[in-house]
Order: structure tokens, then sequence, then C-alpha cells
């Protein structure tokens, strides 16, 4: 009975944080705590006693997740990954992508993203995506192609990528970790190749010939052109006393000398007036919040007269309006302003640039804009002179669309930077030294170089991660301790009783890819580790092919832009929808599922 409780006081902890991680009604780190401290609340009331009379499942067992090697790689690796980032060690690629595009672009983009799927096998995926947009913009418009039709490619292909190696994707590191604490098999750096190179040319396939007429030319074209003209954001305006609004009526609901623009809340001594208008009369003191296309509010800057020019032109004093930019940056992950609201980034101190509108995965964000806190993929309306503007392109905070185009400076730290990626990769490789060692050594020479300052280095490390990943592995250790991971694999073996082997297989892969586009794809291949250890020994078959049915499975974040970063990264340069992703990902995750439940079995020999 004791046994039973604790499983399903663990059952209880890990459904109660998947609803938390799918629904976000709180923060993914607060939630990671809240999961934390519930299982140790919980067996510290209700010990698990061992043989030894300890208690198994204690403090020091459940909180061992943050001092976990495999966790240790997955940030120093992201750390290495900043470095190549911020010294622009890859600028020479992206010359000559841009220089073949003029002989035969597509052909040239298609390089792009092969050569972002090999980078992705030794990269993480983030930087290899924010370094390869530019890349794409740029030979797109040197031909005149919409960027769109190639924007959800590049993310697809990078996570492909990811399975090539070990060190390819985080979470493979976590499912190599998980299956060594477990059992005594241990996986390789090129373990995954063989059948990853099959799973790959398949993807690659649909990629190239089968997703564009899913996605359609003609829509992702129209998507494209519409999008500075289509995309809202909402701009803040207090009123002051002189301003031409003040006195203003609103008329069947609207406000006329807005010229098109919607008004979306009058903010007034603390109370709030929403649609429709009836008949309200503008004060000074009164705070508007205004929905307008970034078109719009060009047009309106454009104009003396019209009451935005007179709102937002003295942010950038002795300039003349055809000298101000608006421009469109989207906040990189890893980034200082991530996780601030807008006024506490510093941003128009350091840039001398002004942030006027945001927005969120396509959506406006409705607060008040200065109390915004900021999160990577969020896409930033900016309004500064030219020079400012231009020298964003130095920001690494930042991804700077409309420049992007534009060649990226060189950086004189980056023949160190790839230099120490270049051995780190030889020796983990090699097996010269374990794979944590390596990692580590490479993060530690990247700061000791100069390749990145400490503040630099710490952006690279993720918090987000850091914390799923460590309570995942407190709950994946919870599951196995308590019988909870057994008791899984016997309900599974009963509803499939009389199955072979390769069916079950063929069940537990689609399993783990549909939690994974729901879930972290790292707590998906934490938590799903045991169970396929636990299903290898009941069915008396080789581990391995379980435990690579969860490294692939667990990397077919396709069908959702939540369900990895890289999608929410190219979400807004290809103007995509969510139901794009649907459209476009799922295929590809039945065409993996079911290329891997034929190759498995041939390849396992059952």
């Amino acid at each position: 009975m004791v046994s039973e409780l604790h499983m399903w006081l663990t059952f209880a902890v890990i459904v109660g944080a998947m609803l938390l991680y799918v629904t976000e009604m709180v923060a993914i780190e607060m939630t990671s705590l809240l999961a934390l401290v519930a299982m140790i609340l919980l067996f510290t009331v209700f010990p698990q006693i061992g043989p030894d009379g300890s208690n198994l499942l204690d403090a020091t067992t459940l909180l061992s997740g943050f001092g976990n090697p495999a966790l240790i790689t997955v940030m120093a690796l992201l750390v290495m990954a900043q470095g190549l980032f911020q010294s622009g060690a890859l600028e020479n690629l992206i010359d000559r992508a841009t220089r073949r595009a003029t002989r035969s672009p597509i052909r040239a983009i298609w390089g792009v993203l092969v050569g972002a799927l090999f980078a992705s096998a030794l990269l993480n995926n983030t930087p290899v995506v924010l370094m390869t947009i530019p890349i794409i913009v740029a030979i797109s418009k040197r031909a005149r192609l919409s960027p769109s039709q190639h924007m959800m490619s590049l993310s697809f292909m990078t996570i492909l990528g990811g399975m090539l190696t070990l060190i390819g994707s985080s979470t493979n590191l976590l499912v190599a970790d998980s299956a060594a604490r477990f059992t005594d098999q241990t996986l390789g750096f090129f373990e995954q190749t063989p059948i990853g190179l099959i799973l790959i040319s398949v993807g690659a396939v649909y990629i190239f010939v089968v997703m564009p007429r899913i996605i359609g030319e003609t829509e992702v074209a129209e998507k494209s052109s519409s999008a500075e003209s289509g995309r809202q954001y909402i701009i803040e305006l207090r009123l002051r006393i002189g301003d031409t609004l003040v006195g203003a009526s609103t008329t069947a609901g609207f406000l006329p000398a807005l010229s098109g623009m919607t008004l979306q809340i009058i903010e007034r001594d603390g109370n709030m007036f929403l649609p429709p208008f009836d008949d309200l009369t503008l004060a000074h003191g009164d705070r508007l919040f205004i929905a307008a296309t970034r078109r719009e509010i060009s047009d309106a800057l454009s104009s003396k007269d019209h009451p935005l020019s007179g709102q937002l032109m003295p942010l950038v004093p002795n300039m003349e309006a055809e000298e101000t930019v608006l421009a469109e940056l989207v906040v990189a992950p890893g980034s200082r302003m991530a996780a601030r609201a807008v006024h506490q980034t510093g941003f128009t101190h350091d840039t001398n640039c002004f942030i006027i509108g945001v927005q969120r995965r396509r959506r406006m964000l409705r607060h008040e804009l200065t109390e915004n806190r900021l999160e990577a993929g969020d896409v930033l309306l900016v309004i500064g002179s030219q020079a400012n503007i231009e020298s964003l392109r130095d920001n690494r905070d930042t991804l700077l669309m409309e420049w992007s185009a534009r060649e990226l400076p060189r950086f004189e730290k980056a023949p160190a930077a790839r230099l120490i990626f270049a051995a780190t990769v030889f020796s983990a490789a090699t097996g010269i030294v374990p794979i944590v060692a390596a990692s580590l050594t490479g993060a530690t020479l990247m700061v000791a170089s100069g390749v990145l300052n400490v503040r630099q280095a710490s952006r690279g490390f993720d918090l987000r991660i850091f914390l799923v990943v460590a309570a995942a592995l407190a709950m994946s250790h919870a599951l196995f301790t308590s019988g909870g991971a057994t008791f899984i694999t016997t309900q599974l073996l009963v509803l499939f009783d009389g199955f072979p082997p390769a069916i079950i297989l063929s069940v537990f892969f689609l399993l783990c890819a549909v939690v994974t586009n729901v879930l972290s794809n790292n707590a998906t291949a934490v938590l799903f580790t045991p169970l396929a250890v636990n299903l290898a020994g009941s069915l008396n078959v080789d581990p391995l092919a379980f435990i690579l049915a969860v490294v692939f499975a667990a990397n077919c974040s396709f069908a959702t832009p939540i369900a990895y970063q890289t999608n929410l990264l190219v979400m807004t340069p290809g103007n995509y929808q969510f139901r794009d992703f649907i459209r476009a990902g799922t295929p590809l995750i039945i065409l993996i599922w079911l290329t891997y439940s034929v190759v498995a079995p041939w390849y396992f020999g059952f």
C-alpha cells in the first residue's frame, strides 16, 4: 500500500505539472519549482523507506538534478553557442551563401538549409536559426522570393539535424544520462547516427518537395507581402496639455482624428473605458491604447499634423521626420531583455531607440506597454534615427529584421571561437575526455580567451531549460523509484497483449511524439526514458531500440509553434499562424514515426 501511495503521489505531481506546462497558467519556471517543492513536501510527509531505513525520495535525491552532468553539459554547450553567435564566427558562411544566391537562389537556399541541418548536429539549434534567418532573408530579397516559403523549413531542418549526434540536442544528452542511470546502456557520440540519417533523409524530402505545397505558395506570398501592413501593435499615448487630441470626441464609437487607427482602451483616473465609446471627450491626463499597423504608424509620422506624430516625434529630438526609421526586432533567446519589463531593459539608454509597440506570437499585448515582461521571440516595434537603427545590427540581444539582409559585422574573436568549438567537438567525439569535461572546458575557454565576458556568457545560461530539466529529472527518478514506470509498462503490455514488440515500439514512439508537442521536449525525454527501459526489459528486446525511440520522438517538435524555440523564432519572420505548423508539421511527425516503426525492428532484429 505504501508503494502504491508513492506511485499515485508521483502521478499526481507529474499530471499537475504537465497541465500547468501546457496551459501556461503560470510561468514555466514557476511550474518547475512548484513540482519540485510538491515532491519534496509530499515525500517528506510520506517517506518511501528503503531496505537500509533511509528515505529513497528525500530532498537531497530530488534536488540532485541540479548537479546532473547532462544538465551541466547542456548549459555549457549553450554558453559555447552564445560565443559563436556573439563573435559572428560563422560570418563567412553568410557571405558565401549570399554571393551564390545571384546564380541560383533556390539552390542557394536549399544549400543553406542543408548546412543548417548539419550545423545543428554539433550546435544548439537556436543560434543556428538566429544566424541563418538573415541569410535566407538576404537571398530571398535578391531573388525577389518570399522568405516565408523557407522559414518553417529552416526550423524543421535544424530540429532534424539535432537527431544526428549525441550533442545535437539537449534532449539527446538527457536521454543518454537517464539511460545510463537506469541501465548499463551508454550512448556513443554517433550511436543514433545510422538510423538518424534515414529519418533525416525522409524528412528532408518531405520538407523540400511536399511541404511547400501544403503551406501553399500563393497563400504564403500573400501573407508575406501583407506582413508590414497587416501586423498590428498597441501604441500607448498619454495626453498632455496642448495635444491636438485634447478636446476631441468619439463619434459612433470611433475617434475620427486617428485616421483609421483603432482606439482600444481609454484610461482616465484609474477607470478603463472599452469600446464602443459613447460620445467621450478626451482630456489631458487620459491614456489611450491604440491598435495600428506599421504602415499606418509610418504614414502618421510623416505628417506633422497627425496626433501620433506630435506624441512620438519628440522621443527622437533634433531630427526631421524623414530621418526617422521604424524597425522590427525579435528578442533573441538568452537576451538580457527577456523576463524584464520594457522600462527595465535599459534599451533606450543603450541604443537611443525607443520601443513603441510589442507583439507576442502574432498577438497584441494589451497591458500597459512599460509593464510587459518580454520573452524570447517577442517582436518589438522601435523608432530611432537612421544611424541608431542601423547600429542595432550589432545588438546581440535582438535580431534586427529590417536590416538582417545587410552584411553583418565581423568580430576579431571569431577565429578563437571557431577553434575552441572545433576542439571541444573533437575531444567529445573521439572520447579523449568525457562530454561534460569537454563542454565545461570549452565554455570556460570562451570566457578566458575574451570571446565572451562573464555577463555575455550568463546570457547563454537558459534558466527555463535549467529548471525544467531539473524538475523533470526529479519526476523521472520518483517515477522509477515509486514503481510508476513499472505500472505504466505493465498497463501498456496488458493493453497490447499478444502484439509483437515492433507494434509496441511503434505505439510508444507515437505517444512520446504527441506529448513532446504539448510538453517540453526535455521533460518528455527524461520522463519517457525510464518507461522505455522498463518496456524493453519486459519484452526482452534490446533496450537501445526503445531508448532511441525516445531520442527521435522527443525531437519531433513540429506540430506547434510552442513545441520548440526555433518554431517561435521563425513564426514572426515567416508570418505564420498556429494552424500552419499543424498542417505542415503533423505529416512530418507521421512520416518520422512510420519510418522508425519500419527501420528500427529491422535494424535491431526483432
